[in-house]
């Protein structure tokens, strides 16, 4: 019979000669019969060669009538052709024969000698039609043909395997029967779970099999599946892993006919989840376990499981399609025929404002791209938002379809722009003109053409058209489409074609105090010198000095609200205070008072008003903490209860920040009882109050446990009335928060700068901070707060606290310190990062200046920066090579500067370093040998570095080094 006949792989089974005839129960020809196979393949035993000849039928009764029945074949099996050396056929065929390896001949082996042992048989290598060992092996298979269809060699002989296919004539089925894998129990045992996932993926792999006898006990239904499924499959089709190989579930897919195969097998000894929902079925739907592999729970894979799927495609998306000619035109006219893409500046696609401040100008890009090759032409369209009529600036073309332009930003709010592209009909008309004048073509056609568009222009350009027509002479006519009026005029008066016109990009444009200012922090209870006498804001009035000569434009206060007795702190964070201690000022709210009072001991809001005016003479502005907190005796929580999130038994759950606890403080909830609107408007009403008493920046302490829809609206409502008033996000979390708060409106942050002390973190960190975030997210560089002494100025050493303020005052525009830093105090609570004797549980006194202070050091920093705007920005920073893991070497880059700031900064506060270091010559223009005009911006010197590379020497006690450099 034919085998094979319908293309599918080939499934056979293989029982061993002797089992038939002794009648063995793992080969029961009805059961073997309906397993599915095509083929059943009858083993001979090792004795047929050279026993007596077969004549006597091999078969069991029954077994060739049911498998004629199944529609299968018989195949016999012939074991390796082995025979002994003195067989007749050996000896007359001996060239057909492999040699004794030992003995290099044909002769039989010495027993005596065991290097001479072999295995006392000739392999046979090779036969040729028509010889000794061909007609033999015919005269041997002829009673075998009666009874068997077809006629296999061993497995892996292959010159025996050519020579039946002689012998028995090309296009048998033997080949797919010695290629396919083979199954079987190698004479142990496997477990159902083992032979099962084996069948799987022979169903899988779709290439056929062969089966040992006794293999199928206990899984004859997945047996019967795995052939079911070979009928249907075709030969090699491609198996696709859909998870990687430390995934709890292997999960491989086949597709046949446009249907799907899938084999999950279970990596794990426990049950998993096994459903559509649940596997990665790569666009297959109405998974349908296969019977045989369908395991004992439907939504589930046992330990070490193994299932099966038939799936199908899952049914694609049927659009909705134009049903008419005005449908189809409708469609026509919204799309746009010119795309204006990929907008630069942006921050996430316009749904937030990209920042910018008062006199920068606004640099716009934009990727502008329509079919063929018309010509293009863009403006950027800028408005502030109390504006009716966008202010339009042109747009250059650079090269990839890029477009470019800016505009200058003159006024404080929030702007927008947009950006217009349009098919430039004459202006493509004038570019093909001109490359074909250049070429010394015949243009009398294109100049009636051009004719045609200046005509059709309008009345206005009438001049033109009456010029053109009072010359015949060519060269006249040409030159009049090239000229620079007629160009003018054209874009005036043309209405542009195909006009599109991006989404709009909002704009926050703030006042310069946003990017750049040196901000100083104090208590000013601690402005006195006596401790047992707190100080009050009239005292602060002499500290503004001694603070202006710093450098500082910015004095921020801790709060100034009352503080809450009930749970007061005493020192450091004990919760046994005295009755004299002041406790902590983030516990807002008594008696006298909440967030829009004064704490009755710092004195009155006149006193305030009196502050703030002294300290604009100074130069400097005031900064207040903006805490959304409340001590538990608040005068919110009886007037307001609503606002906040009551236990069952009547009390409240105090603050907390793991592992620190906050037992003197409670919070407000933002979406509870009547808090919307009530608490919202409370909380904008206090920000307008102290905005109407002249405080224009607000440092917000913990923003990012607050409300995100909650800071948009209230900082929108402040700016609304007050758009020079700038928020400090104090959110010490992690950087997706952080983000979301300056794109909500914060106009700077606090950062990760506080621990970020080695090159490799400080380079990363600052490559962080001028990437996308950069349109949106100012960072301010505190080197210290009341709440962080950071480990790295611990060690007390002098060296420290420089570095710290050099990296502090030159990476970043906004530089701040917290006072005592510039006295380098570091006394910590043992193993944390909190002052010992912390002032936000006590009065702390101090001097102005003390032996091995930094306050020179600091007063020279904020002097370079505000003489150089490109320390006034976090942005332009470069890293270049500085051959010293120790040693963090950058410049600055400043808009409209074309000279550059290097710092230099050795990061070990304990030893000197040096290094060779680059000199950035390439940014001029410059070769490696070439010279540049220095400065040291610290001794004041002016010379000139020749060469490339340089070298420097830092030593604690002047761990840095700053200069400018230029061309000349």
């Amino acid at each position: 019979m034919p085998l094979n006949a319908t293309g599918a792989p080939m499934r056979a089974c293989i029982i061993d000669a002797v089992s038939l005839q002794a009648g063995s129960p793992d080969v029961r020809p009805g059961e073997i019969a309906g397993l599915g196979f095509d083929l059943l393949v009858v083993r001979l035993n090792p004795g047929f060669y050279g026993g007596p000849r077969p004549d006597e039928d091999i078969l069991p009764d029954g077994l060739k009538e049911a498998a004629q029945r199944a529609g299968q074949a018989l195949a016999a099996e012939l074991p390796p052709l082995l025979l002994d050396a003195d067989h007749p056929i050996a000896r007359a065929e001996p060239r057909a024969f492999l040699p004794n390896p030992a003995t290099g001949s044909l002769g039989a082996t010495d027993p005596r000698r065991p290097e001479t042992l072999h295995d006392g048989r000739l392999r046979l290598a090779r036969a040729e039609p028509g010889s000794a060992v061909a007609d033999w092996l015919a005269g041997l298979l002829a009673p075998l043909a009666e009874q068997f269809d077809l006629v296999l060699p061993p497995p892996g002989e292959v010159a025996l395997g050519r020579l039946l296919s002689t012998l028995q004539g090309e296009g048998n089925a033997s080949a797919g029967i010695e290629t396919a894998p083979r199954i079987g129990l190698n004479g142990g045992t496997l477990s159902v779970e083992d032979r099962r996932a084996a069948l799987a993926a022979i169903a899988l792999e779709g290439r056929g099999w062969i089966m040992e006898a006794g293999y199928g006990d206990g899984v004859a239904d997945a047996v019967r599946a795995t052939n079911a499924l070979l009928r249907r499959a075709g030969a090699g089709d491609p198996v696709r892993r859909l998870t990687g190989p430390a995934a709890d579930l292997d999960v491989r897919l086949t597709r046949r006919g446009g249907e799907g195969l899938l084999l999950v097998r279970n990596r794990t000894g426990e049950s998993l989840a096994c459903t559509a929902e649940t596997l990665p079925a790569a666009g297959l739907t109405g998974l349908t376990p296969v019977p045989g592999f369908d395991g004992d729970q439907p939504d589930s894979i046992g330990p070490h499981g193994v299932r099966l799927f038939a799936a199908r495609p899952s049914a694609s998306v049927r659009p909705k399609r134009a049903r008419a000619s005005q449908d189809l035109k409708a469609a026509t006219a919204a799309a746009a025929r010119v795309v204006v893409d990929n907008l630069d500046p942006s921050v996430d696609q316009g749904t937030y404002a990209v920042k910018r401040v008062v006199g920068d100008r606004l640099e716009v890009e934009a990727d502008v791209v329509t079919d063929g090759h018309e010509q293009l032409a863009a403006a950027l369209l800028v408005k502030a938002d109390d504006e009716a009529d966008w202010r339009r600036y042109p747009m250059e073309a650079l090269p990839n379809d890029r477009f470019a332009g800016s505009a200058p930003l003159l006024r404080l709010g929030r702007h927008a722009y947009v950006v217009e592209a349009w098919i430039d009909e004459w202006g493509g008309f004038v570019r093909d003109f001109r490359k074909k004048l250049d070429a010394g073509l015949d243009l009398s056609l294109e100049v009636r053409e051009g004719r045609a568009l200046i005509e059709a222009a309008g009345s206005a350009l009438k001049s033109f058209v009456t010029e053109l027509d009072a010359t015949d002479e060519a060269d006249a006519r040409a030159m009049l489409m090239l000229r620079d009026d007629l160009h003018a005029a054209m874009e005036a008066a043309v209405t542009p074609r195909f006009l599109t016109r991006s989404h709009v990009q909002p704009v926050e444009v703030e006042r310069e105090a946003a990017r750049f200012s040196s901000w100083y922090e104090l208590f000013p209870r601690s402005q006195t010198d006596d401790k047992a006498r707190p100080g009050k804001l009239l005292d602060v009035i002499g500290a503004l000095p001694r603070v202006q000569a710093m450098g500082f434009d910015t004095l921020y206060f801790t709060p100034i609200h009352p503080i809450g007795r009930r749970n007061r702190k005493g020192p450091n964070n004990t919760l046994t205070p005295g009755p004299d201690d002041v406790g902590s000022p983030y516990a807002i709210g008594a008696a006298e008072g909440g967030h829009a009072d004064i704490h009755p001991e710092l004195g009155t809001l006149e006193d305030f008003r009196t502050l703030v005016a002294a300290a604009a003479e100074h130069g400097l502005e005031i900064a207040l903490d903006f805490a959304i907190q409340c001590a538990p005796d608040h005068p919110w929580l009886t007037e307001h209860p609503g606002w906040f999130a009551w236990r069952p038994d009547g009390s409240m759950k105090y603050a907390e920040n793991p592992p620190k606890k906050y037992q003197d403080i409670v919070n407000v909830d933002f979406y509870t009882g009547d808090a919307v609107p009530g608490l919202w408007l409370a909380l904008r009403d206090v920000v307008l109050f102290w905005a109407g008493e002249g405080v224009r920046v607000f440092r917000v302490d913990n923003p990012h446990t607050k409300p995100l829809p909650f800071w948009r609206w209230m900082i929108a409502e402040v700016k609304a009335a007050y758009p020079d008033v700038l928020f400090l996000s104090e959110a010490f979390t992690r950087p997706k928060p952080m983000y979301q708060l300056a794109k909500v409106g914060f106009s700077q942050s606090y950062t990760y700068f506080t621990w970020r002390n080695t090159k490799a973190e400080l380079t990363e960190y600052l490559t962080q901070l001028n990437g996308p975030v950069r349109e949106f997210f100012r960072p301010h560089f505190f080197v210290n707060t009341p709440d962080i002494n950071p480990y790295f100025l611990q060690s007390g050493t002098r060296a420290a606290f420089l570095i710290r303020a050099a990296l502090g005052a030159t990476l970043s525009g906004l530089f701040g310190v917290y006072a005592g830093f510039e006295l380098c105090e570091f006394e910590a609570l043992p193993g944390r990062e909190e002052y010992l004797d912390s002032e936000k549980y006590e009065v702390r006194v101090r001097p102005d200046r003390r032996p091995g202070d930094i306050v020179d050091e600091i007063t020279q920093l904020n002097a370079l920066r505000r003489d150089h705007p490109h320390l006034q920005s976090h942005l332009g920073v470069t890293f270049h090579n500085a051959f010293n893991d120790q040693i963090l070497y950058f410049s600055k880059t400043a808009p409209g500067h074309e000279d550059r700031i290097l710092v230099a900064v050795n990061l070990d506060p304990h030893h000197p370093q040096e290094a060779d270091f680059e000199v950035p010559l390439w940014e001029f223009g410059l070769g490696d040998g070439d010279s540049v005009a220095v400065e040291d911006l610290l001794e004041g010197h002016a010379f000139r570095w020749t060469g490339k590379t340089q070298h420097l020497r830092l030593t604690p006690e002047r761990p840095y080094a700053i200069w400018r450099i230029s061309k000349s």
